[in-house]
Formats: structure tokens, C-alpha cells, sequence
């Protein structure tokens, strides 16, 4: 049986406009851009266009999560991240 590991994110800091800097627990670090999500504002992540809202964000067990409302998919945040 293969040993699979769900990806998370260990550690995230924030860069400035609306880019993080998240480590995941595979050792890689990448910067995520989240200016097209917010710049699309559907539902929710209308909130993420406000900068003191943004940078205001905490990791749950496995992501980074706005306050218990807004929270992506490590997967999906590992896509889009560009390595630093």
C-alpha cells in the first residue's frame, strides 16, 4: 500500500497587496496570489477585497482560514502558488 500524506500548510505570513507566503508540509514554500479570486468577488470572497480582512487570517489543521468563513483547498492553493 502506497503512503499517501494530505497536503497542508504548515506556516503562512502575509507579503503585502494579496499575496501569502504559505509553507506546506512538504517542505515547499510558494507565494499564492489571491488577486484574481478577489477581483472575481463571487459570494463570500467579496470580503477578501478588503486588506485589513486579508491579512487578518489564521491556519485551521490542514489551510489558511478568514475567520471561519473563507478557507481553500490546500491542493488548490499548492496549483496556483508560484515557488519561492
Amino acid at each position: 500500500m502506497e503512503n499517501t500524506k494530505i497536503l497542508s500548510i504548515e506556516e503562512a505570513e502575509y507579503v503585502d497587496a494579496y499575496k501569502i507566503k504559505a509553507r506546506f508540509n512538504t517542505g515547499e514554500s510558494k507565494i499564492i496570489d489571491f488577486s484574481s479570486i478577489v477581483n472575481k468577488g463571487i459570494g463570500i470572497c467579496h470580503k477578501l477585497a478588503d486588506l485589513n480582512y486579508f491579512r487578518n487570517f489564521s491556519l485551521d489543521p490542514f489551510t489558511i482560514d478568514w475567520n471561519n468563513e473563507i478557507g481553500f483547498a490546500p491542493e488548490y492553493l499548492y496549483e496556483i502558488g508560484q515557488p519561492v
